[in-house]
């Protein structure tokens, strides 16, 4: 593990030195045939979408830590009435995220949870961010703040995997030339780059709502 003065550099967060725009496809002329996902929920499941579990991965940049994370995140289409969307999105989210990371070298455990925001499901992969709105001294900071979670259902005998929006990813510059983390966008999360060593997450999804009709 790595260290940046006396502060722990951990997968909960980087001490970083010096320091609704709605998407729309356009149909073509001939309809495409659809294409069902199998790892989609059945028409007959009412379900929202979820992801739930916990679990310990293995992060390349921390190999003797201990790194869990706990998720129960649900869909909740339409339910947060943003400025100009008054409907919300047919992401909105609602549930619980907990990290725990234990620094091997310094034989300390820094912790953070956070209220999930946004959820969007494919097959057996989903994304989903959350509003920090506890953590430990060591990351107060974060709190307010966004993170991105990704994971994979791996099922049979592939792993589950999981990944998330900081440490080496989702970095940006200040206006001279700084280096800066900021919030994650609702949703956003990197590809599952980290395998899960003990435990699991099972992702249950769906196709996206239909929009509301007022």
């Amino acid at each position: 593990m790595h260290r940046n003065g006396t502060r722990p550099r951990t997968a909960i967060g980087v001490t970083i030195a010096a320091v609704l725009a709605a998407g729309l496809v356009s149909a073509g002329a001939a309809a495409a045939p659809a294409h069902p996902d199998r790892h989609h929920a059945s028409p007959g499941d009412l379900r929202p979408a979820s992801v739930a579990g916990a679990a310990g991965v293995f992060y390349a940049y921390s190999p003797d830590d201990t790194i869990r994370f706990r998720f129960d995140a649900t869909a909740k289409p339409f339910s947060r009435p943003l400025p100009g969307l008054p409907s919300g999105l047919p992401t909105d989210a609602t549930g619980t995220v907990r990290i725990s990371h234990h620094v091997a070298a310094q034989n300390v455990t820094v912790t953070a949870e956070g209220r999930v925001d946004c959820l969007v499901t494919g097959g057996r992969t989903a994304t989903l961010t959350a509003v920090i709105t506890r953590a430990d001294p060591q990351v107060a900071d974060w709190v307010g703040t966004r993170r991105g979670f990704s994971v994979t259902d791996g099922r049979g005998p592939a792993p589950d995997r999981m990944g998330f929006s900081w440490d080496i990813v989702n970095f940006d510059t200040d206006g001279a030339g700084n280096p800066t983390q900021p919030s994650a966008g609702t949703c956003l999360a990197p590809a599952p780059f980290a395998p899960v060593l003990d435990g699991g997450f099972r992702v249950h999804a769906t196709p996206l709502p239909p929009k509301p009709t007022s």
